[in-house]
């Protein structure tokens, strides 16, 4: 079975962008796409932490709760958020309510603050620090890695800056959310179109 359809729109996508219409626009117009800014890597990140262990569909129905529950991502607000936050997100039915993974998003949200101070640069300059010198060029997803070097060194990296929830699996899919690498399927007509890497 062929692991890319072509919609009726003519366009060429992996089978599970193909089907549901919330994945499909998902797929189309933000997976892969550059994302340069402090909130949005910041929002990315604590939203791959959340995914671990979960199906990304089910992160991205959630999408909207999680940033009405999170103040839209703003670290600045998360890295604020005491015990009574902490109890109303573990209430708080819209979203994962995972303990660890709430209490590791605020502790992310006082180490993006901190971050800022840092020589290495904000979070999203520090986590583009680590974009490879080449990126996959995958034919079926079997070709397409879970990690890498540098999403290793990233999550060191990330770990002694105070990170939590910040494993090397989890920093590749970071890094394939935010464009630093393409791992479209060759034949996707997304592929190479992030501007960052050529198709």
């Amino acid at each position: 079975m062929s692991e890319i359809v072509v919609g009726d729109d003519g366009l060429s996508r992996p089978v599970w962008a193909s089907v549901d219409p919330m994945l499909r626009d998902y797929y189309d117009t933000e997976w892969g796409m550059p994302v340069r800014d402090e909130r949005g890597v910041f929002e990315r990140l604590s939203l791959e932490a959340f995914q671990s262990g979960l199906s990304w569909a089910t992160i991205l129905r959630k999408r909207p709760a999680f940033r009405e529950a999170f103040a839209d991502f703003s670290p600045e607000a998360v890295a604020e958020f005491g015990d009574d936050d902490h109890e109303r997100l573990m209430a708080d039915a819209g979203i994962v309510r995972n303990r660890a993974k709430i209490l590791a998003t605020i502790q992310n949200a006082r180490a993006t603050l901190e971050l800022r101070d840092d020589p290495d640069g904000d979070l999203a300059a520090y986590v583009w620090s680590f974009q490879p010198t080449d990126t996959p060029r995958p034919k079926t997803y079997a070709d397409v890695p879970t990690t890498s070097p540098e999403s290793l060194a990233l999550s060191k990296g990330l770990k002694r800056k105070g990170f939590a929830f910040v494993g090397p699996t989890t920093m590749y899919a970071l890094m394939e959310a935010l464009g630093i690498v393409d791992t479209h399927l060759l034949d996707s007509h997304r592929r190479g179109t992030s501007g960052v890497w050529p198709a």
